[in-house]
C-alpha cells in the first residue's frame, strides 16, 4: 500500500506532516523510519531475579482501541491482555502527541496543542514527586543521540515522545537530564538487575507504531516486554497505553482525543481482569502515583478522571 494512503487512513495530522515534509518534528518522514534492533539480552529467563519492585510506563502511538485489541495485527498485545488486565474504556486527553505525554506525566497539557519543540514548561511534574519520595527513576528513549539531547529528532527519536525533556527543572538540571537515556542503558539495566523504582520508555517511530503500524509496535513489544515483565519484581506493574486515537472520542469531561487500549502487566496486576468504567490519561498517571505511594498531580486528582486500581492486586505502594 502507498504510503500516503497509508497515512490518509491512519491519522489526517500524518499526512500533514507528510505533506509538508516535516521530518524536523518527526525525526524522519512518514513511514522512513526502521525498526530499532532488539535489546540484545538473550533470553528473559536468564536474566537475574529482581530485590525490588519496579513500575513501568510505555507508550505506543496513533491507533484507535479496535485498531488493537481484537486485531489480528496485534498478536503479542491480545495475548498479553488476556493473561493481564485491560482498561475497556481508555481515553486518549486530545490530540496530537505532545500534550499527552505531558498529560501522562504531570497532570495537565499546560496549555500546549501541537507538537512543538520550543515550549518549555515550568510546573510540576512525576520526576519532582520522585525525586521528592527519595524513589529512582529514568527514561529509556530508543534512539536518543545522547543523555540531555535538545533537539527536535534524531533518526527515530522524536522530541515529542520525550516530555520529560520540556520540564525546565529537568532538562537544566544536568543530574536529571542525564537520566533521560537510550536502549543500550535500557539493556544494561536489565542484565544488572537495576531497573529504577520508576520507569519511563519511550520506543522509537517505527516500534511505537507511529510509523510502522499496529503490526510494527506489536512486533517491538513481543521482543521487548517480556524482559521487562521478568525485572518488574515480586509487585510489579508495566502500563503500556497509546498515547491518541485516530477518532475525538473521549469521556471523563475533559477527554477527546480517542479510545485507546491500556494494558496492565506483570506480578502486581490480577490475571484476566477488565475494568469497564472510563478512564482518560490523567487516570492512568493517577493510578501509577498511587502505586508509587505519590499525590496525584494536576488532573490526575479529579475523580472523574477515573482510576485502574481495580486490575491490581495491592492498591498501595509497590516499590521498596
Amino acid at each position: 500500500m502507498p504510503v500516503a494512503l497509508r497515512c490518509l487512513q491512519r491519522h489526517s495530522r500524518a499526512i500533514l506532516a507528510c505533506v509538508l515534509g516535516a521530518t524536523a518534528l518527526l525525526g524522519a518522514g512518514c513511514g522512513q523510519t526502521r525498526a530499532g534492533a532488539p535489546l540484545g539480552i538473550g533470553s528473559a529467563a536468564r536474566l537475574p531475579t529482581p530485590q525490588g519492585s519496579h513500575v513501568v510506563v510505555m507508550v505506543m502511538e496513533n491507533a484507535e482501541y479496535e485498531e488493537v485489541i481484537g486485531s489480528h495485527s496485534a498478536p503479542y498485545v491480545n495475548a498479553l491482555a488476556r493473561r493481564y488486565a485491560l482498561a475497556t474504556q481508555s481515553f486518549a486527553i486530545t490530540h496530537p502527541s505532545l500534550p499527552n505525554y505531558l498529560a501522562l506525566t504531570s497532570g495537565s497539557t499546560h496549555g500546549i496543542t501541537s507538537d512543538c519543540t520550543d515550549c518549555p514548561v515550568s510546573a510540576p511534574n512525576i520526576v519532582d514527586q520522585l525525586e521528592g519520595k527519595g524513589l529512582s527513576w529514568k527514561a529509556y528513549l530508543e534512539g536518543v543521540p545522547s543523555p540531555c539531547f535538545g533537539g527536535s529528532g534524531a533518526g527515530g527519536y522524536a522530541k515529542k515522545h520525550n516530555p520529560f525533556i520540556y520540564y525546565l527543572d529537568v532538562a537544566r538540571a544536568p543530574a536529571r537530564c542525564h537520566k533521560l537515556v537510550g536502549f543500550g542503558a535500557l539493556a544494561a539495566d536489565l542484565r544488572s538487575g537495576r531497573l529504577p523504582d520508576f520507569a519511563w520508555v519511550s520506543p522509537n517511530l517505527c516500534d511505537d507504531g507511529h510509523d510502522c503500524g499496529v503490526a510494527g509496535g506489536d512486533r517491538f513489544l513481543a521482543r521487548t516486554v517480556p524482559a521487562l515483565l521478568r525485572e518488574l519484581g515480586p509487585r510489579g506493574v508495566l502500563v503500556i497505553t497509546w498515547d491518541e486515537g485516530v477518532s475525538d472520542r473521549g469521556c471523563c469531561g475533559v477527554a477527546h482525543g480517542g479510545h485507546v487500549a491500556t494494558v496492565l502487566a506483570g506480578p502486581g496486576v490480577i490475571g484476566g481482569a477488565r475494568e469497564g468504567r472510563p478512564v482518560d490519561h490523567y487516570g492512568v498517571l493517577a493510578t501509577v502515583e498511587q502505586e508509587l505511594g505519590l499525590p496525584p498531580l494536576g488532573g490526575a486528582a479529579g475523580p472523574s478522571a477515573g482510576r485502574l486500581t481495580s486490575l491490581l492486586r495491592v492498591h498501595s505502594q509497590v516499590v521498596r
